[in-house]
This record gives C-alpha cells, sequence and structure tokens, in this order.
C-alpha cells in the first residue's frame, strides 16, 4: 500500500545519509521506523484506552495475589 508524509528537511538529509552509509534503501529504514514505533505506540494509547477505563470502573482488576492464586503459584 503505497502511503506518502511529509517529512521535515533535517530528517530527509539523516535517512538520506543513513541509506547512503549503509548501502540500503530508504524505503527499509522507513518501513522499521514505523513497524518499531508502531509497537510503542500501540502499548501507549490502547495502554491509556485501559486506564481510562479502569478509572471509570469500566475495567475488572484483581490483586496480583488473586492473579498467582488464580494460576496456581502461590504456594
Amino acid at each position: 500500500m503505497a502511503t506518502s508524509i511529509r517529512l521535515t528537511h533535517q530528517i530527509e538529509q539523516r535517512i538520506n545519509s543513513l541509506a547512503h552509509r549503509t548501502g540500503r534503501t530508504k524505503a527499509f529504514y522507513l518501513r522499521e521506523m514505523i513497524a518499531r514505533g508502531l509497537d510503542e505506540m500501540e502499548d501507549y494509547y490502547l495502554g491509556l484506552d485501559v486506564l481510562e477505563r479502569v478509572r471509570k470502573g469500566e475495567e475488572n482488576i484483581e490483586s496480583a495475589g488473586a492473579v498467582r492464586k488464580d494460576l496456581g503459584l502461590e504456594s
């Protein structure tokens, strides 16, 4: 899927330099940055969503002790 974005001149220069110095394509680095950044953004924003539901009382929560007991980890 083709998508276009505008980069600042400085960021484009940095990506061009990295690609040139390593022999890889700009597209390779852009895909890597998006994939790695997406993992972090999912963790952050989906975590915020859960936190908001917890604060509103819309999410069930359990203590660590209860979870350990349910998993049979309590001795």
